[in-house]
């Protein structure tokens, strides 16, 4: 199905094999989209007679950084296209290529307007999106249908609805229910949550895009006040230790109201085992005050250029060709990835495959981007800093005005060791 696909967008696009003079690059991709990105380098090779080798990436993406800065230190030629994760784009972005003129303008506004600036660095366009993820609300919506609850607007909101629902649904007889399933284990995940929390409060991302840290305001002091009152009364003590896939788990066996995760929870949620197939509402995040954004985790990966590779212009074309529009929706159709092109979340194909996409555009719109672009290669001990300091704050007894100020002090140090 794929292939056949793909073939078909080699003819929509148009397919010319008569290039006299052919090139070759090297690209890197994700080992879960081996598949994928061969089958779409020989759709490239038909329409431009041009080939891109793949190389697949390790298991573990991170284990991916020494190798790109290794091969990006001693300016290798070796390769031309890089995979990349949001995260990285200020490691690397001193290495790669500004596509700003490479990459048509009218290509580029297709995109999201959050998931291409987080690619703009230094009135650079370092990567173009490959698709997206975005921290989303799961929801009982036969539960909240039970109780005449609608989805909740605020975190205030939830978190009445999640009590109350919790407290009917164990006097029922389920003694195992709980209201809110979500991440706070001292990993990267729990500075998605945290910022999330904190920038629908109007607290901020952590660290300004001019390098301004931020952290410490009333607003995000609140935001964490209420996320720690939540542990133990809506949440159990173990979501102190609750990644990803823990807290997914409690979710899917029926026994919690909403859950906060990443887009690939529709699907898993809907597999075979799952105590929850069609009982599941999708939203954006809610807002800690009137008048803020949603402000779900932005989590995308994009495609780069290095800027030493021999060929930059044919590599460029190859990252514009993957991203595309055309693209993009066979990616989202064939594998279930999260557009980051805008109009396709209207487009009747995608929504046969991701209906929940057409009631959450806003929340890909509204995303919030952790502070790697300002922060560069000192970005993974800044989240280490804050998720630590978070973790803290949730399970121990301090102040958190005070932690705040702490935090704040340390990440004036960390965020300049780049």
């Amino acid at each position: 199905m794929l292939k056949r696909s793909l073939a078909a967008l080699a003819v929509s696009v148009g397919i010319w094999t008569g290039n006299a003079h052919a090139e070759a690059i090297s690209v890197f991709c994700s080992p879960t989209e081996f598949e994928l990105c061969t089958t779409v380098a020989n759709a490239w090779k038909e329409k431009t007679g041009n080939e891109a080798k793949i190389n697949k990436m390790p298991a573990l993406l991170d284990d991916a950084i020494p190798l790109y800065q290794q091969l990006l230190a001693s300016k290798s030629k070796d390769i031309d296209v890089l995979f990349l994760d949001v995260i990285w784009l200020g490691m690397f972005k001193n290495n790669l290529l500004d596509l700003k003129t490479l990459v048509p303008q009218a290509d580029q506004d297709k995109h999201f307007a959050s998931t291409l600036g987080a690619a703009k660095l230094d009135g650079k366009l370092v990567a173009m999106p490959a698709y997206m993820d975005v921290g989303l609300m799961y929801y009982r919506k036969d539960l909240l249908e039970k109780y005449g609850k609608q989805p909740p607007k605020t975190w205030d909101e939830l978190a009445a609805s999640a009590k109350e629902i919790q407290e009917k649904e164990r006097a029922a007889g389920n003694g195992e229910m709980w209201g809110y399933a979500w991440q706070a284990k001292s990993y990267e995940g729990l500075t998605c949550d945290a910022i999330e929390l904190i920038a629908s409060n109007g607290g901020g991302t952590i660290i300004s895009d001019d390098g301004k840290v931020t952290i410490d305001n009333p607003q995000a002091a609140e935001a964490l006040e209420k996320a720690k009152g939540w542990i133990g009364s809506i949440s159990p003590e173990g979501v102190l230790n609750y990644d990803e896939e823990a807290s997914r788990a409690i979710f899917e066996s029926g026994n919690a109201v909403f859950h906060r995760n990443w887009p690939y929870v529709w699907g898993t949620s809907h597999q075979k085992g799952s105590a929850v197939i069609d009982k599941v509402g999708v939203m954006p995040l809610p807002v800690g005050k009137e008048g803020q954004k949603s402000s779900g985790c932005l989590g995308p990966m994009y495609y780069g250029v290095s800027k030493f590779s021999a060929k930059p212009e044919i590599a460029a074309d190859f990252v514009n060709f993957i991203t595309a529009s055309e693209m993009q929706k066979m990616r989202a159709i064939e594998a279930a990835y999260n557009p980051s092109i805008q109009a396709l979340y209207s487009d009747a194909d995608v929504l046969a495959k991701l209906p929940f996409l057409k009631d959450n555009q806003q929340a890909f719109a509204d995303s919030a981007s952790r502070p790697s672009g300002y922060t560069g290669t000192s970005y993974n001990r800044v989240s280490q800093a804050f998720y630590r300091s978070v973790h803290d704050m949730l399970s121990g007894g301090g102040d958190i005005k005070g932690g705040l100020s702490a935090l704040a002090a340390r990440l004036e140090k960390l965020k300049e060791s780049r």
